[in-house]
């Protein structure tokens, strides 16, 4: 699993980094399972002037390709991050289960067309 923290416009924070990496935990099991090559693009972009910080992440993967970006202003860094983990985590959820759902019509369709 390749994964990437980068952050842009700003110096590298030991702390960021590490509650990134607790957060992705829960990402990183759910892709566990699947087929290399899986990456994680996480993108730090810090407001200098208020509070509107900006993350984007990325998971491609052989069944995956997910995208999310969030930013609103008054919030702070951390609560962003978590949002756009927690958000990430969902779109995964919904697109393995809409390719179990196509998995399983692919075999019903083979089923009825033997009936025939």
């Amino acid at each position: 699993m390749n994964k990437k923290i980068t952050f842009r416009d700003m110096t590298h924070s030991k702390m960021m980094e590490d509650h990134a990496n607790q957060q992705l935990a829960k990402v990183e099991e759910f892709l566990s399972h699947e087929k290399e090559p899986v990456f994680i693009e996480l993108v730090f972009m810090p407001s200098k002037v208020h509070e509107h910080h900006k993350v984007e992440m990325l998971v491609k993967t052989p069944n995956y390709s997910e995208f999310v970006s969030y930013e609103k202003e008054g919030m702070p860094f951390y609560e962003t991050l978590d949002h756009v983990i927690d958000v990430m985590y969902r779109n995964l959820h919904k697109a393995k289960e809409k390719l179990v759902d196509e998995r399983k019509w692919l075999g019903r369709h083979e089923e009825f067309k033997k009936q025939r």
